[in-house]
C-alpha cells in the first residue's frame, strides 16, 4: 500500500536486503549507534544540544561495520584509484602535449604564415578563430596547475579535530518517470550507508511518483514557494522537511547518477577536515551507461570532464569561489548554506543561481577528490534539449557574470561560422595570415581539441579498457569532437531561435 505523498518514511536505514548479501558479524562486532545524532530531531532538541555541543566528529563507533562482498552485483565500481592518481600527474602531460603540438603547427607544418604582415584583410574573417582564447586559455591555466586530489587521510590530534558530521545526506533527486535509472542508482547506493554511521542513502521524488521498498521522500503537490518550481522546488521541500543543522550534509546526485565506495570516503575526507569550505565539487564522468552506444553524443561529454579538470578544477582548486557556476549533480553542501540561500530561487539553472547566492553570502567552495559516474544523452533532441536549458538558464540570471559566460558560449557559435567563411573565402581571396595571429590560432584550437581527447582519455581508462583500445580511441575521438562541436552550436542556435519556457527533462 502506498504511503501518503510528501510523508517521509520514519528510518534513516536502508530497507532489508537478504542476509546472505552481507558478511556475517556477531552482534558485538556490530557498530554501536547509540550515539548517532538523527536529522529527525526537532528543532528545539537540536537547539538544546548543539548548544553544548564540541564542534568535532563523534567518538568513532566500536567495532566494524559489516561490508558487502565483491559479488560481481555493485553498480558502482570504478577504478577511481588509478584515475584520480593519473590526473594528479597530468599537469605536466598537458603543459608538455599543448604547447609542444602548437609548436608542430606553428612552425613545422606548413600553413602559409608570414612575418612580414601584421594584419591583412584575410584577418577579417578569420578572427572567429581568435574568439574562443579567453575559453582555452583559462581552460589552458587550469590544465597546468597541480590538482591535488589524493590528499593522505587525517588523523585527529590533541590540537586539531575534525568537523563534527551528524548526517551525510546521499541524495539521489529525480522526478521520478524514469523509474529504471532511479532502481539502478538505488541498487548502487544503498549499501553505502554501512561505510559510515552518518551517511544516508534517500530517493526524492515528486507526486505522484514513489518508489516502494526503499528510502524515497515525495515532495506532494501542494507544496508551494514563491519562485522555485520543479526539482528546485522538491529540493526546498525537503531541506525543509529534513530540518538541516550545519553538522548535516547533503551530496545532490542526478537520476543516473552513481558514486562508488573510494568517492564516498573522500567527501567523508572533506566534510571533516576542509574546514574552511563549506560546500564543493568533484569530477563528474559520464561512462556509467551506454557509454560509447552513441559515439556522438560520448564525445560531446568529453569536453564536459575536459572542463571539470580544468576550468572548473581552477575555481574549486585555487579560486574558491564558483566564477564558472556549478553543476547539479555531485553538488555537496552544507545544511546551514542551504539553510541561508535556500532552493527557492526560480531558474532553469538552478545550480548555478545557488552557486552564485552562496558565493554573494561569503561561503566559500573547494574541491572534492572523488568520481561520480553518469551518462550521456540518449538521442539529438535529448541532447539538444539538454544545452538549451543550460544556455538559457545561465542567460537570465540576473547577475554580470553568468551573462558574460553566456556571451562567451554564444561566441562559440560565432566562432564556427568565421571558421566556414575562412575555407570558403580562402579558396577564392586567397591571403597569407600574419605568424602572430597564427600561432594564437593553432594554441586555441590544441586546447580545444584537447579537452575532448583528455576527458574521453580518463574516462576509457576509468571503464576499465585494454591500453591499446584506450591510445586508439584518441584519434576516434579527435574525429568525432568536430562532429560534436558542431552538435553543440546547433544547440545554441536551438536556444536562441525556441528558447524553452519551462524545465526540460530529458530521458536517460
Amino acid at each position: 500500500m502506498s504511503r501518503k505523498a510528501g510523508s517521509p518514511r520514519k528510518k534513516a536505514i536502508p530497507d532489508e536486503i537478504p542476509s546472505q548479501t552481507y558478511v556475517e558479524k556477531p552482534y558485538d562486532e556490530w557498530p554501536d549507534t547509540s550515539t548517532d545524532i538523527s536529522s529527525r530531531l526537532s528543532s528545539d532538541t537540536l537547539a538544546e544540544r548543539n548548544a553544548t555541543a564540541i564542534d568535532v566528529a563523534p567518538s568513532p563507533k566500536k567495532g566494524t561495520i559489516p561490508q558487502l562482498p565483491d559479488d560481481g552485483e555493485r553498480t558502482n565500481k570504478g577504478r577511481t584509484t588509478l584515475v584520480m592518481r593519473l590526473m594528479s600527474w597530468g599537469w605536466i602531460f598537458h603543459f608538455v602535449v599543448i604547447l609542444g603540438t602548437t609548436y608542430v603547427l606553428s612552425f613545422v607544418i606548413p600553413q602559409g604564415y608570414v612575418t612580414d604582415q601584421v594584419w591583412n584583410k584575410g584577418c577579417y574573417w578569420k578572427m572567429g578563430w581568435l574568439l574562443p582564447i579567453p575559453y582555452t586559455f583559462i581552460c589552458f591555466l587550469g590544465l597546468i596547475l597541480p590538482l591535488h586530489n589524493a590528499p593522505a587521510p587525517k588523523k585527529a590530534t590533541a590540537t586539531e579535530q575534525p568537523r563534527r558530521v551528524d548526517n551525510l545526506y546521499i541524495l539521489t533527486v529525480t522526478k521520478g518517470d524514469n523509474k529504471e535509472a532511479v532502481m539502478r542508482a538505488w541498487k548502487a547506493h544503498k549499501h553505502l550507508e554501512l561505510l559510515d554511521p552518518c551517511v544516508r542513502v534517500h530517493v526524492l521524488t515528486d507526486e505522484p511518483n514513489f518508489f516502494e521498498g526503499i528510502n524515497c521522500y515525495t515532495c506532494p503537490k501542494s507544496f508551494t514557494t514563491s519562485r522555485s518550481k520543479y526539482k528546485a522546488r522538491a529540493l526546498e521541500w525537503y531541506r525543509q522537511t529534513m530540518r538541516y543543522t550545519e553538522h548535516d550534509w547533503i551530496l545532490h546526485l542526478d537520476e543516473e547518477s552513481v558514486i562508488d565506495d573510494e568517492s564516498v570516503a573522500r567527501i567523508l575526507e572533506f566534510v571533516k577536515w576542509k574546514k574552511e569550505y563549506t560546500w564543493g565539487q568533484g569530477i563528474i564522468m559520464y561512462n556509467q551507461y551506454h557509454f560509447w552506444k552513441n559515439p556522438f553524443y560520448t564525445v560531446a561529454d568529453g569536453l564536459r570532464v575536459g572542463d571539470d579538470l580544468s576550468r572548473f578544477h581552477l575555481q574549486y582548486t585555487y579560486f574558491h569561489r564558483p566564477i564558472f557556476g556549478a553543476h547539479g549533480s555531485f553538488l555537496l553542501t552544507n545544511g546551514a548554506v542551504e539553510n541561508a540561500v535556500t532552493w527557492d530561487l526560480g531558474s532553469l539553472t538552478e545550480d548555478f543561481q545557488f552557486a552564485v547566492k552562496a558565493w554573494q553570502m561569503g561561503f566559500r567552495c573547494g574541491s572534492v577528490a572523488g568520481i561520480v559516474r553518469e551518462q550521456s544523452p540518449l538521442d539529438l533532441i535529448g541532447f539538444l534539449k539538454q544545452r538549451r536549458r543550460w544556455f538559457v538558464g545561465i542567460r537570465r540570471l540576473g547577475s554580470v557574470l553568468p551573462k558574460l559566460l553566456a556571451l562567451f558560449w554564444g561566441l562559440g557559435l560565432l566562432s564556427l561560422y568565421c571558421t566556414i567563411a575562412s575555407f570558403i573565402l580562402g579558396v577564392y581571396v586567397p591571403t597569407d595570415t600574419p605568424m602572430w595571429f597564427g600561432i594564437l590560432k593553432d594554441f586555441s584550437l590544441t586546447v580545444f581539441v584537447y579537452l575532448y581527447a583528455m576527458g574521453m582519455f580518463y574516462q576509457n581508462v576509468d571503464k576499465g579498457y585494454n591500453i591499446f583500445i584506450v591510445i586508439l580511441l584518441v584519434p576516434v575521438t579527435i574525429l568525432f569532437q568536430f562532429v560534436a562541436v558542431i552538435m553543440e552550436a546547433v544547440a545554441v542556435m536551438f536556444a536562441i531561435l525556441l528558447p524553452p519556457d519551462d524545465f526540460d527533462v530529458i530521458k536517460k
